[in-house]
C-alpha cells in the first residue's frame, strides 16, 4: 500500500509538462501531480487576462482614433467612423455642424466601446471557466433565461436604446437642427441613446425619450424653403403689385445681411387666394436649413414698406373708410 502511494505520477513521463519539470527540480510527487493546477493554469488564466485587457485596450484606442474630429485646419473635419456612414447635414463647415459631427461621433464611439468591452470580457471569462473546469452549459441557460426576464422588463429602456442607434447611424437629427417631434418643436441641445433634449421657442427644455419618437419633422436639413404671403387690398393693380414685388425681392436677395443665406433667387408665384378683405400674393425662396423664418421676416417688412411707398392701399383701410362713410 505505500508503495502505491509513494509511487510518481505518470505525468513524469509526459515530456515537456510542467510535471515532469517539476519532479526533475524537486523531486516531490505532489509538488509535480499538482503542478497543472499550481502553475499551469494559473499562468494560463492570467495569460488570457492579460491578452484580454490589451485586446480591449488597442481596440478602444482604435476607436477614439476613429472618432476623433480631425483639427480646424484639416481639409476633412468629418470623422474617420462617420465617412462610410450616411450624412445628412449640409455642406456647410461651421461651429454648429462641427459640434454635432463631434456628438455623433462620440455617442457611436461610445456604443462601439460599450460593445467592445462586453464581447472581450465575455470571451475571456468563458475561456477561464473552461480552463478551470466549470461547465458552461448550465451557465449559459441560466443567462439566457435572465436576459430573456431583463428583456421583458425592460422592453421599454431597450427600445429606447435601439432607437437610440438607428437615430445616430441614420443621422435623422443631430446638435442644432430644429426639429419637430410630435408634441415638442425646439433646436437639438443634446442627443444621446436614451434622450434628446430640445429647447422650444419659449425656452422649455423637453426630455424626448427616443423610443417614442415615431416621426420627425426636421427643418435644418440640405436646404429650407421660406414661404411668405403678402395681402395687397381687393381692388389693387395685381399687375403693378407683381411687378414691384419681383423688383422688391431682387434688391432684398443683394443685401449683404441676407444674401449669404439666400440659395436662390426668390420666385413670385402670383395670386395664393382672394378674400374679401385681402388678396395674398405668395413669394418663395430657398434658403440654408434654418434660416428660413429670418429670411421670411426680412422679405415680408421690405415689401410691405415697398407697397406703402409706392401708394397701395392696406387690405382693410377700404372696410374702415366705408365704415366711416356710413357713419
Amino acid at each position: 500500500m505505500d508503495q502505491l502511494l509513494s509511487e510518481p505520477p505518470s505525468c513524469i513521463q509526459e515530456a515537456g509538462t510542467w510535471c515532469q519539470q517539476i519532479w526533475q527540480l524537486t523531486g516531490n510527487e505532489w509538488l509535480a501531480g499538482s503542478a497543472n493546477w499550481l502553475i499551469a493554469k494559473p499562468l494560463t488564466i492570467l495569460l488570457i487576462a492579460i491578452i484580454a485587457f490589451f485586446v480591449r485596450l488597442v481596440i478602444r484606442r482604435l476607436i477614439e482614433r476613429m472618432t476623433r474630429t480631425p483639427e480646424d485646419g484639416a481639409k476633412d473635419k468629418v470623422p474617420a467612423l462617420l465617412k462610410p456612414l450616411k450624412e445628412k447635414a449640409p455642406d456647410l463647415i461651421g461651429p454648429g455642424i462641427l459640434e454635432r459631427r463631434r456628438q455623433r461621433a462620440r455617442t457611436i464611439g461610445s456604443v462601439l466601446k460599450s460593445i467592445t468591452t462586453v464581447v472581450v470580457y465575455t470571451i475571456a471569462f468563458v475561456l477561464i471557466l473552461g480552463e478551470l473546469g466549470i461547465n458552461l452549459a448550465p451557465i449559459i441557460a441560466s443567462a439566457g433565461i435572465v436576459g430573456v426576464a431583463v428583456g421583458f422588463g425592460a422592453q421599454n429602456l431597450v427600445r429606447d436604446f435601439l432607437s437610440g442607434i438607428f437615430m445616430m447611424m441614420e443621422d435623422q437629427y443631430g446638435v442644432g437642427d430644429v426639429v419637430d417631434v410630435g408634441e415638442a418643436v425646439g433646436t437639438v441641445e443634446a442627443v444621446g441613446l436614451r434622450i434628446t433634449t430640445l429647447r422650444d421657442l419659449n425656452g422649455t427644455v423637453w426630455y424626448v425619450r427616443n423610443g417614442e419618437v415615431l416621426r420627425v419633422g426636421n427643418f435644418s436639413q440640405g436646404f429650407a424653403v421660406g414661404v411668405v404671403d403678402i395681402p395687397v387690398a381687393y381692388d389693387a393693380d395685381l399687375d403693378r403689385a407683381t411687378s414691384l414685388l419681383k423688383e422688391v425681392l431682387a434688391t432684398s436677395a443683394e443685401r449683404e445681411d441676407l444674401a449669404p443665406d439666400i440659395l436662390e433667387t426668390p420666385t413670385v408665384l402670383g395670386v395664393e387666394s382672394v378674400t374679401p378683405e385681402a388678396v395674398l400674393l405668395r413669394l418663395t425662396v430657398k434658403v440654408r436649413p434654418g434660416k428660413q423664418w429670418a429670411i421670411q421676416r426680412a422679405l415680408r417688412a421690405d415689401a410691405m414698406a415697398a407697397f406703402e411707398r409706392a401708394g397701395f392701399q392696406p387690405p382693410l383701410r377700404r372696410l374702415f373708410q366705408n365704415g366711416n362713410n356710413n357713419a
